[in-house]
């Protein structure tokens, strides 16, 4: 309808503008033409309109109330939007905008029933969103659950946002086997908002990032002025990973760390061993990495062995059994020190690290350290 009322008008004007002239009048090939260049004008003005969350749910909300057969015009879909959402109002003419998004982008069969007053589908349509199986919904929902542990940080709040939009528009109920999936509690970590937008911006446009950081080793507060490479989560953490020009090589900042952030004008060319996983040396520990690859050989005891079998810890592992010794050992390389000492300590007295020598002297220092505040602790 609101097409037909734009062409009328338009093509109304357009004989206006040659009725002062007889000698020019408006046919109805030049009626069609007229009609054919503005629709062509509207079709691309559709396209270049980006879609977004909010738009799609007043289309989903639209097309549903379409599809129900209750022949629904503008009016009624603006109350609808209303009732459903909870906003105070909407516009008639953005309506009119999704209506003809329906038509020049989703290609939907939409007409205008004159006698009934409202929409209507000429022949079957799904809306594509809507075309997603239960099964689909249930594994989107359970991705929200398994990324519980960064609660607290904008992209859990924004995927959030976007799963919950997708699966609430099936219209089905939340599986009660989701309860069946969940994530044990964890520490939560708020990230600053301001901090990860500007983040990802500079992400975007590979611009350098100017910051204030304090680290976990040196409190003391820097600038620091970054290339930033990627953004790494680990452990309900978020890093952002990248080459520091201070200190000409690449380095790990902890978000919430990270204060005053500008996102610069200066750009920079990202290189082509820019992922993390290309620094950790083989090894999988986490978010974590020192500049030289380390040759470890780890000797674990006791119900220790088996957990030590279950998993690839390091691209290269090599794992040996030592039935007489009652050992398995672990042989691998990876540039995670703190984190590989920090797995070993983990496991106690059942984790010996027997290379390189000075790993294993750190150890012993360590664990000596460890016997001495707790016998003064049992002393006392």
């Amino acid at each position: 309808l609101w097409s037909y009322l734009y062409y009328t008008t338009h093509s109304l004007s357009y004989h206006d503008s040659f009725k002062k002239n007889k000698n020019y009048s408006l046919s109805p090939n030049d009626s069609g033409l007229c009609y054919n260049i503005i629709m062509k004008q509207e079709n691309k003005k559709q396209q270049t309109r980006q879609l977004n969350r909010k738009i799609l749910e007043r289309i989903n909300i639209i097309h549903r109330a379409i599809k129900s057969g209750t022949y629904p015009d503008n009016l009624k879909l603006q109350r609808l939007y209303c009732e459903t959402t909870g906003y105070s109002k909407v516009g008639e003419a953005t309506i009119n905008r999704d209506i003809d998004m329906l038509r020049t982008y989703f290609h939907t069969p939409l007409e205008f029933d004159r006698h009934k007053g409202g929409y209507y589908y000429s022949n079957a349509f799904e809306f594509p969103l809507n075309d997603i199986s239960a099964e689909d919904v249930f594994y989107l929902s359970a991705a929200k659950t398994l990324l519980s542990s960064f609660e607290g940080s904008p992209i859990y709040k924004s995927i959030s946002e976007v799963i919950d939009f997708v699966t609430d528009t099936q219209g089905l109920s939340k599986s009660s086997l989701l309860k069946r999936i969940a994530i044990p509690p964890v520490p939560k970590v708020v990230t600053n908002e301001d901090v990860w937008k500007k983040v990802i911006r500079s992400l975007q446009e590979n611009a350098l990032v100017d910051f204030e950081y304090s680290g976990r080793w040196n409190p003391k507060s820097a600038r620091r002025r970054v290339a930033p490479y990627q953004i790494l989560m680990d452990e309900g953490l978020c890093f952002l990973f990248g080459y520091d020009l201070n200190k000409k090589a690449v380095r790990l900042f902890a978000l919430n760390r990270m204060k005053s952030c500008v996102v610069t004008d200066e750009h920079f060319e990202i290189p082509d061993d820019f992922e993390f996983s290309v620094y950790c040396g083989g090894g999988k520990f986490g978010a974590f990495m020192s500049e030289d690859s380390v040759d470890f050989i780890i000797d674990f005891y006791g119900d220790a062995r088996p957990y030590v079998k279950e998993r690839l810890w390091a691209d290269n592992q090599k794992l040996t059994d030592f039935e007489d010794e009652e050992k398995t050992r672990i042989e691998f390389s990876s540039t995670q020190v703190l984190k590989v000492m920090e797995w070993i300590l983990a496991q106690g007295a059942n984790a010996v690290p027997r290379s390189p020598q000075w790993f294993a002297s750190d150890w012993k220092k360590t664990v000596k350290a460890m016997m001495k505040r707790a016998k003064s602790d049992i002393n006392n």
